[in-house]
Protein backbone atom coordinates (compact mmCIF):
# COMPACT_ATOMS: atom_id res chain seq x y z
CA UNK A 1 0.00 0.00 0.00
CA UNK A 2 1.19 3.50 -0.76
CA UNK A 3 2.21 5.60 2.23
CA UNK A 4 1.48 9.32 2.64
CA UNK A 5 4.44 11.69 2.55
CA UNK A 6 4.86 14.66 4.79
CA UNK A 7 4.11 18.05 3.29
CA UNK A 8 4.27 21.68 4.36
CA UNK A 9 0.66 22.84 4.55
CA UNK A 10 -0.27 26.50 4.32
CA UNK A 11 -2.61 28.10 6.82
CA UNK A 12 -5.28 28.54 4.16
CA UNK A 13 -5.08 24.85 3.27
CA UNK A 14 -5.30 23.93 6.95
CA UNK A 15 -8.54 25.91 7.21
CA UNK A 16 -9.81 24.12 4.12
CA UNK A 17 -8.76 20.75 5.49
CA UNK A 18 -10.63 21.46 8.70
CA UNK A 19 -13.78 22.21 6.68
CA UNK A 20 -13.31 19.08 4.59
CA UNK A 21 -12.77 16.95 7.68
CA UNK A 22 -15.97 18.39 9.18
CA UNK A 23 -17.86 17.68 5.95
CA UNK A 24 -16.57 14.09 5.81
CA UNK A 25 -17.60 13.52 9.41
CA UNK A 26 -21.04 15.01 8.74
CA UNK A 27 -21.78 13.03 5.57
CA UNK A 28 -19.82 9.80 6.18
CA UNK A 29 -19.30 9.77 2.41
CA UNK A 30 -16.39 8.79 0.17
CA UNK A 31 -17.12 11.82 -2.01
CA UNK A 32 -16.60 15.55 -1.57
CA UNK A 33 -18.70 16.82 -4.50
CA UNK A 34 -22.24 18.22 -4.51
CA UNK A 35 -23.92 15.23 -6.06
CA UNK A 36 -26.58 14.96 -8.76
CA UNK A 37 -30.15 14.85 -7.41
CA UNK A 38 -32.23 12.85 -9.85
CA UNK A 39 -35.16 12.68 -9.42
CA UNK A 40 -35.33 16.08 -7.82
CA UNK A 41 -36.81 16.24 -4.31
CA UNK A 42 -40.48 17.12 -4.19
CA UNK A 43 -41.53 20.45 -2.70
CA UNK A 44 -41.44 20.12 1.08
CA UNK A 45 -39.63 16.77 0.99
CA UNK A 46 -37.02 16.36 3.70
CA UNK A 47 -33.42 16.47 2.45
CA UNK A 48 -31.30 13.85 4.17
CA UNK A 49 -27.66 12.83 4.21
CA UNK A 50 -28.72 9.42 2.92
CA UNK A 51 -30.22 11.09 -0.15
CA UNK A 52 -27.06 13.13 -0.54
CA UNK A 53 -24.88 10.00 -0.61
CA UNK A 54 -27.15 8.52 -3.30
CA UNK A 55 -26.88 11.77 -5.26
CA UNK A 56 -23.09 11.69 -5.00
CA UNK A 57 -22.91 8.24 -6.58
CA UNK A 58 -25.32 9.44 -9.29
CA UNK A 59 -23.03 12.41 -9.94
CA UNK A 60 -20.04 10.16 -10.60
CA UNK A 61 -22.18 8.01 -12.88
CA UNK A 62 -23.10 11.23 -14.69
CA UNK A 63 -19.42 12.04 -15.15
CA UNK A 64 -18.87 8.55 -16.53
CA UNK A 65 -21.57 9.16 -19.16
CA UNK A 66 -19.42 12.03 -20.51
CA UNK A 67 -16.30 9.90 -21.00
CA UNK A 68 -15.94 8.91 -24.67
CA UNK A 69 -15.49 5.30 -25.71
CA UNK A 70 -11.90 4.14 -25.98
CA UNK A 71 -10.63 6.13 -22.99
CA UNK A 72 -8.32 4.01 -20.85
CA UNK A 73 -6.12 6.32 -18.78
CA UNK A 74 -7.50 9.10 -16.54
CA UNK A 75 -5.72 11.70 -14.42
CA UNK A 76 -8.05 12.86 -11.63
CA UNK A 77 -6.85 16.36 -10.72
CA UNK A 78 -7.91 17.50 -7.25
CA UNK A 79 -9.00 13.94 -6.62
CA UNK A 80 -10.20 14.60 -3.07
CA UNK A 81 -10.66 11.49 -0.98
CA UNK A 82 -10.87 9.07 -3.89
CA UNK A 83 -14.58 8.49 -4.50
CA UNK A 84 -14.47 9.27 -8.22
CA UNK A 85 -11.16 7.44 -8.71
CA UNK A 86 -12.42 4.28 -7.00
CA UNK A 87 -15.64 4.38 -9.05
CA UNK A 88 -13.73 4.69 -12.33
CA UNK A 89 -11.10 2.13 -11.30
CA UNK A 90 -13.85 -0.41 -10.57
CA UNK A 91 -15.09 0.11 -14.13
CA UNK A 92 -11.80 -0.73 -15.77
CA UNK A 93 -10.13 2.66 -16.15
CA UNK A 94 -6.47 3.12 -15.29
CA UNK A 95 -6.68 6.09 -12.90
CA UNK A 96 -4.10 8.27 -11.19
CA UNK A 97 -4.91 11.08 -8.76
CA UNK A 98 -3.23 14.22 -7.49
CA UNK A 99 -3.97 16.74 -4.75
CA UNK A 100 -1.76 19.09 -2.76
CA UNK A 101 -2.54 18.07 0.83
CA UNK A 102 -1.72 15.07 2.97
CA UNK A 103 -5.16 14.77 4.57
CA UNK A 104 -6.74 13.98 1.22
CA UNK A 105 -3.84 11.70 0.35
CA UNK A 106 -4.40 9.59 3.44
CA UNK A 107 -8.12 9.18 2.80
CA UNK A 108 -7.59 8.66 -0.94
CA UNK A 109 -5.25 5.74 -0.31
CA UNK A 110 -7.69 4.24 2.17
CA UNK A 111 -10.72 4.60 -0.12
CA UNK A 112 -8.92 3.16 -3.14
CA UNK A 113 -7.26 0.36 -1.13
CA UNK A 114 -3.89 1.68 -2.20
CA UNK A 115 -4.52 0.50 -5.76
CA UNK A 116 -4.59 3.96 -7.40
CA UNK A 117 -1.37 6.03 -7.61
CA UNK A 118 -1.59 9.35 -5.77
CA UNK A 119 0.70 12.34 -6.29
CA UNK A 120 1.02 14.84 -3.45
CA UNK A 121 1.54 17.98 -5.51
CA UNK A 122 -0.07 21.02 -7.07
CA UNK A 123 -1.33 20.57 -10.61
CA UNK A 124 0.86 23.45 -11.73
CA UNK A 125 3.97 21.55 -10.58
CA UNK A 126 2.93 18.14 -11.95
CA UNK A 127 4.90 16.72 -14.87
CA UNK A 128 4.92 13.27 -16.40
CA UNK A 129 6.94 11.63 -19.16
CA UNK A 130 3.79 10.02 -20.53
CA UNK A 131 0.36 11.35 -21.45
CA UNK A 132 -3.20 10.51 -20.42
CA UNK A 133 -6.31 9.88 -22.51
CA UNK A 134 -8.42 12.17 -20.30
CA UNK A 135 -7.76 14.73 -17.57
CA UNK A 136 -10.60 15.14 -15.06
CA UNK A 137 -11.34 18.20 -12.93
CA UNK A 138 -14.28 17.43 -10.67
CA UNK A 139 -14.89 20.55 -8.54
CA UNK A 140 -11.18 21.34 -8.56
CA UNK A 141 -10.89 23.82 -11.43
CA UNK A 142 -11.73 26.76 -9.14
CA UNK A 143 -8.41 26.34 -7.30
CA UNK A 144 -6.27 26.72 -10.44
CA UNK A 145 -5.82 29.77 -12.68
CA UNK A 146 -7.57 29.29 -16.01
CA UNK A 147 -4.40 29.65 -18.10
CA UNK A 148 -2.50 27.21 -15.87
CA UNK A 149 -5.35 24.73 -16.14
CA UNK A 150 -5.64 24.97 -19.91
CA UNK A 151 -1.91 24.82 -20.61
CA UNK A 152 -1.28 22.13 -17.99
CA UNK A 153 -4.03 19.90 -19.36
CA UNK A 154 -2.71 20.33 -22.90
CA UNK A 155 0.76 19.36 -21.69
CA UNK A 156 -0.57 16.09 -20.23
CA UNK A 157 -2.68 15.10 -23.23
CA UNK A 158 -1.83 13.96 -26.74
CA UNK A 159 -3.61 15.58 -29.65
CA UNK A 160 -7.19 14.30 -29.61
CA UNK A 161 -7.11 13.78 -25.84
CA UNK A 162 -9.97 14.93 -23.62
CA UNK A 163 -10.50 17.34 -20.74
CA UNK A 164 -13.56 16.75 -18.56
CA UNK A 165 -14.63 19.62 -16.28
CA UNK A 166 -17.41 19.63 -13.71
CA UNK A 167 -17.72 22.67 -11.47
CA UNK A 168 -19.50 25.83 -10.43
CA UNK A 169 -18.81 28.77 -12.72
CA UNK A 170 -19.77 32.43 -12.56
CA UNK A 171 -21.99 33.57 -15.42
CA UNK A 172 -22.04 36.98 -13.73
CA UNK A 173 -18.54 38.46 -14.00
CA UNK A 174 -19.60 41.35 -11.74
CA UNK A 175 -19.94 38.94 -8.81
CA UNK A 176 -16.44 39.27 -7.36
CA UNK A 177 -16.76 39.05 -3.59
CA UNK A 178 -18.41 36.35 -1.51
CA UNK A 179 -18.49 32.65 -0.73
CA UNK A 180 -18.53 31.52 -4.37
CA UNK A 181 -16.35 34.26 -5.86
CA UNK A 182 -13.35 31.93 -6.30
CA UNK A 183 -15.23 30.15 -9.09
CA UNK A 184 -14.06 31.02 -12.58
CA UNK A 185 -16.01 33.24 -14.94
CA UNK A 186 -17.43 30.85 -17.54
CA UNK A 187 -16.60 33.06 -20.53
CA UNK A 188 -12.98 33.55 -19.40
CA UNK A 189 -12.64 29.81 -18.94
CA UNK A 190 -13.93 29.14 -22.43
CA UNK A 191 -11.60 31.71 -23.98
CA UNK A 192 -8.50 30.23 -22.28
CA UNK A 193 -9.34 26.70 -23.39
CA UNK A 194 -10.05 27.70 -27.00
CA UNK A 195 -6.84 29.71 -27.21
CA UNK A 196 -4.91 26.68 -25.96
CA UNK A 197 -6.35 24.49 -28.70
CA UNK A 198 -9.35 22.83 -27.08
CA UNK A 199 -12.76 22.55 -28.69
CA UNK A 200 -15.99 22.02 -26.78
CA UNK A 201 -17.54 18.63 -27.53
CA UNK A 202 -20.40 18.43 -25.06
CA UNK A 203 -21.79 20.47 -22.19
CA UNK A 204 -24.70 20.22 -19.77
CA UNK A 205 -25.96 22.61 -17.12
CA UNK A 206 -26.82 20.60 -13.99
CA UNK A 207 -27.41 23.56 -11.66
CA UNK A 208 -30.91 22.35 -10.83
CA UNK A 209 -29.68 18.89 -9.88
CA UNK A 210 -26.87 20.29 -7.69
CA UNK A 211 -28.87 22.94 -5.81
CA UNK A 212 -30.56 20.57 -3.28
CA UNK A 213 -27.14 19.96 -1.71
CA UNK A 214 -26.84 23.67 -1.00
CA UNK A 215 -30.27 23.57 0.63
CA UNK A 216 -29.24 20.55 2.70
CA UNK A 217 -26.04 22.23 3.91
CA UNK A 218 -27.89 25.42 4.83
CA UNK A 219 -30.62 23.48 6.64
CA UNK A 220 -28.06 21.48 8.64
CA UNK A 221 -26.06 24.58 9.42
CA UNK A 222 -29.17 26.41 10.63
CA UNK A 223 -30.55 23.45 12.60
CA UNK A 224 -27.41 22.01 14.15
CA UNK A 225 -24.62 24.54 13.65
CA UNK A 226 -26.32 27.71 14.82
CA UNK A 227 -28.29 25.91 17.53
CA UNK A 228 -25.09 24.43 18.94
CA UNK A 229 -23.30 27.77 18.82
CA UNK A 230 -26.23 29.47 20.58
CA UNK A 231 -26.24 26.81 23.31
CA UNK A 232 -22.50 27.19 23.90
CA UNK A 233 -22.87 30.99 23.96
CA UNK A 234 -25.69 30.75 26.53
CA UNK A 235 -23.58 28.50 28.78
CA UNK A 236 -20.55 30.79 28.52
CA UNK A 237 -22.72 33.84 29.24
CA UNK A 238 -23.76 32.22 32.54
CA UNK A 239 -20.38 30.81 33.56
CA UNK A 240 -17.91 33.36 32.17
CA UNK A 241 -19.61 36.69 31.32
CA UNK A 242 -16.35 38.48 30.30
CA UNK A 243 -15.49 35.67 27.88
CA UNK A 244 -19.02 35.84 26.47
CA UNK A 245 -18.64 39.56 25.83
CA UNK A 246 -15.33 38.97 24.07
CA UNK A 247 -16.79 36.15 21.96
CA UNK A 248 -19.81 38.28 21.03
CA UNK A 249 -17.50 41.07 19.88
CA UNK A 250 -15.38 38.61 17.84
CA UNK A 251 -18.52 37.15 16.22
CA UNK A 252 -19.74 40.59 15.19
CA UNK A 253 -16.27 41.53 13.98
CA UNK A 254 -15.38 38.48 11.87
CA UNK A 255 -18.15 35.90 11.61
CA UNK A 256 -21.57 37.52 11.37
CA UNK A 257 -21.23 38.50 7.72
CA UNK A 258 -20.08 34.98 6.80
CA UNK A 259 -23.04 33.43 8.61
CA UNK A 260 -25.56 35.71 6.93
CA UNK A 261 -24.02 35.01 3.55
CA UNK A 262 -23.95 31.26 4.19
CA UNK A 263 -27.66 31.22 4.98
CA UNK A 264 -28.31 32.97 1.65
CA UNK A 265 -26.12 30.56 -0.36
CA UNK A 266 -28.95 29.19 -2.55
CA UNK A 267 -30.05 32.68 -3.64
CA UNK A 268 -26.45 33.73 -4.31
CA UNK A 269 -25.85 30.60 -6.39
CA UNK A 270 -28.95 31.11 -8.51
CA UNK A 271 -28.24 34.81 -9.06
CA UNK A 272 -24.61 34.59 -10.12
CA UNK A 273 -23.51 31.04 -10.89
CA UNK A 274 -24.22 27.85 -12.72
CA UNK A 275 -22.88 24.32 -12.47
CA UNK A 276 -21.78 22.71 -15.71
CA UNK A 277 -20.16 19.52 -16.95
CA UNK A 278 -18.03 20.21 -20.02
CA UNK A 279 -16.14 17.79 -22.27
CA UNK A 280 -13.33 19.38 -24.29
CA UNK A 281 -11.01 17.79 -26.85
CA UNK A 282 -7.49 18.93 -27.67
CA UNK A 283 -7.38 19.62 -31.38
CA UNK A 284 -5.10 17.48 -33.48
CA UNK A 285 -1.83 19.14 -34.36
CA UNK A 286 -1.65 21.14 -31.12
Amino acid sequence: MLKPKSSNISKATRYQNAAIDYYIGLTNSDYLHYGYWEPLPAVGEELTLTRLRVAQVAYTAKLLSFIPEGIKTVLDVGCGIGGNAAYLCDRGFSVEGLAPDALQQERFIKNTNGQVPFYLTRFEDFHKSYSYDLVLFSESSQYIAVDDLAQGAARLLDSGGYLLLADMMRFDAEYQEGIFSNCHVASEFQTALIQTGFKLIKTEDISTQVAPTIDLCVDNFRTFGLTTVKYIADVVAIALPPLYSLGRWAFKRWLEKLVVEGLAARAIFESHLCYEIQLWQLSKGV
